[in-house]
């Protein structure tokens, strides 16, 4: 099932106690997108999302209960392994929770976890855009996000707040505006949204496989 389905189906029958549009976006574009990964047979779901099977039930029981046959193939608990850069990262933002509900404390893990994925983090989350992280993290993160006041790129200033943490100095340059790596830092952050690239290749294969007099049809 592709990750935009998977979404739509997420938000379209929403019935449970998560009643906050922005964050059931949020939480349906995380989970749409580890779920996807689980089903194309490459992770398992606790490898996706940080969380134990248990958890991610939990979680669909609170904010989409009507979207738990989802689950149904992860039934088998998979041992839950967390490395230890991404253990920095969890801890960081579980101290940096906004009010540390069992929400933000859960979201915590995921984003976490998404933040190992190799793309802007905002993507990897299943986000529309950086700015829909941007709240996201001002919303349930205010400590942490308050300190990132030159809006450097997101990974790189959770990883730059962990060194700091940890006692070690990331950068050698002696500020940010005499370094030779500005952009990587402070660059673009543009992109493609996940799930709407998803969407897309969705309806291009839609299209591709309809009959040729129905490709061709005058609209």
């Amino acid at each position: 099932m592709e990750a935009s389905v998977i979404y739509a189906w997420l938000m379209d029958g929403r019935g449970g106690t998560l009643h906050d549009p922005f964050d059931a976006h949020v939480l349906a574009s995380i989970l749409a997108l580890a779920i996807a990964e689980t089903r194309a047979g490459a992770v398992s779901l606790s490898e996706s999302t940080g969380l134990t099977v248990e958890t991610v039930t939990s979680l669909m029981s609170f904010a989409f209960p009507h979207a738990l046959p989802l689950l149904e193939p992860h039934a088998e608990c998979a041992e839950l392994s967390i490395p230890d850069d991404e253990l920095c990262l969890r801890e960081l933002l579980m101290r940096s929770t906004t009010q540390r509900t069992p929400f933000q404390l859960h979201l915590a893990a995921l984003v976490a976890r998404r933040a190992m994925r190799p793309n802007h983090l905002w993507q990897d989350c299943g986000l529309r855009n950086r700015g829909e992280l941007c709240d996201l993290m001002s919303r349930h993160f205010a400590p942490v996000a308050s300190r990132n006041v030159n809006n450097m790129k997101w990974k790189k200033f959770l990883y730059r707040m962990i060194c700091r943490d940890e006692g070690f100095r990331l950068c050698t340059a002696p500020s940010c505006a005499e370094c030779d790596d500005f952009s990587v830092c402070f660059g673009d952050e543009s992109g493609e949204s996940f799930l709407a690239r998803n969407r897309r290749q969705a309806e291009l294969h839609v299209i591709a496989a309809a009959p040729h007099s129905l490709q061709n049809r005058p609209v």
